[in-house]
């Protein structure tokens, strides 16, 4: 059985997908709260909030990633914009400008999914095409060298990419075959090819033709294929490979037995991640209450967020993680020194904390960079 086939569909809000994509015809908001030094929040200004903020009027946005103080979005229609710091031009704008709001690259309507990092970004396009920009030190571009762009640059020429994860100074990208691929920096095994090798072109992961989705965070990768298992590799100070140990790892390694995986990610140093049955699983670092264990202790295994069956999708940041619910609400919990946590205050908690009372969230992303921005 596939994990496309396990998830129960009946307990999905009309127009989301399980897997984290919205359809296109779902009309959402967008809401940004907590850090906001280089205008990340899109909301015009540089002060740092600690409850939601709506970005702009408009209820025409699709999907959105936080990368390290920028963001980038997709709206219905299939345009792409960015905003936030752009020191490198991972904004796409052909420029190093800083920006506060929104602004759209280019004119093109057909892009399609999006991913952003430390300073670099990458999208893919309705045709299949991968394209990246920004800061490229280590080859994080795909491009065959180390030269930062500020535009959308092509990946090669292939039109077969269907998932995308920038780390930090590494890129990670899924194929509709269903193979793994790799680039970038390679220092603690992160791009899962063996070593501890930087490359600037996509190298294959593997013979493998079964990963179905793959997501990154500092220097930590994971990945679930089409039976429901899941897998990490690369850095693991605190455990967040969810293998029982502190020891990096250079190649996907099983985490467990169970193939019943639905959605996970990294963050600084935790990961986290929900179940088909709709629980809830953290392990990593703990400090500040980064797994919602209502302690700051650490786990190098998945550790059960209490007993619930109803989490959707999650997203982890610098020791803060965030998930919405089936019933559209939106939890958070972990370190809050900038109101991350949109809570209205900074005081860090240990367990899952709602947000306010609405019920219409549909996805929470988290940033290494202590914000975090809400659909």
């Amino acid at each position: 059985m596939s994990i496309r086939q396990m998830f129960p569909g009946s307990i999905v809000k009309p127009g989301f997908n399980p897997l984290g994509a919205q359809t296109a015809s779902t009309l959402l908001s967008l809401f940004s709260w907590g850090y906001n030094n280089h205008g990340q929040l899109g909301i015009n200004s540089l002060t740092t909030y600690s409850s939601p903020q709506q970005v702009g009027a408009l209820t025409d946005w699709l999907t959105v990633a936080c990368g390290y103080y920028h963001n980038v979005a997709t709206k219905n229609d299939g345009t792409l914009w960015t905003w936030g710091w752009n020191s490198t031009g991972q904004l796409g704008l052909g420029n190093t400008t800083q920006y506060l709001s929104p602004k759209q690259v280019g004119a093109l309507t057909s892009w399609s999914t999006v991913s952003a990092g430390g300073g670099t970004t990458a999208a893919i396009k309705t045709d299949g095409t991968l394209w990246t920009w920004g800061y490229n030190n280590s080859g994080q571009l795909g491009l065959g060298n180390t030269a930062s762009r500020s535009s959308p640059n092509q990946v090669g020429a292939l039109t077969n990419w269907s998932s995308i994860a920038v780390l930090v100074r590494s890129t990670l990208a899924v194929k509709t075959d269903g193979t793994l691929w790799s680039w970038g920096q390679g220092s603690f095994g992160n791009l899962g090819l063996g070593n501890t090798t930087n490359y600037s072109s996509p190298k294959q992961v593997g013979a493998l033709t079964a990963w179905l989705k793959v997501a990154g965070g500092f220097y930590s990768s994971i990945a679930i294929k089409t039976d429901g298992t899941l897998w990490s590799w690369g850095y693991n100070f605190r455990g967040q490979l969810g293998l029982g140990d502190t020891t990096n790892r250079s190649s996907p390694v099983q985490v467990g037995i169970l193939t019943n995986w639905l959605s996970a990610t990294c963050g600084y140093v935790n990961s986290v991640a929900v179940k088909t049955d709709g629980t809830l699983w953290t392990w990593g670092g703990g400090n500040q209450g980064g797994l919602g264990l209502g302690n700051t202790t650490n786990y190098s295994s998945p550790k059960q967020v209490g007993a619930l069956t109803n989490w959707l999708n999650v997203s982890a940041g610098n020791y803060f993680c965030g998930a919405v619910k089936t019933n559209g609400t939106a939890w958070t919990w972990g370190a809050n020194g900038f109101g991350e946590l949109g809570l209205g205050d900074t005081t860090a908690r240990s367990s899952p904390t709602q947000i306010g009372s609405l019920t219409t969230w549909s996805k929470l992303t988290c940033s290494i960079g202590h914000y975090s921005l809400g659909l």
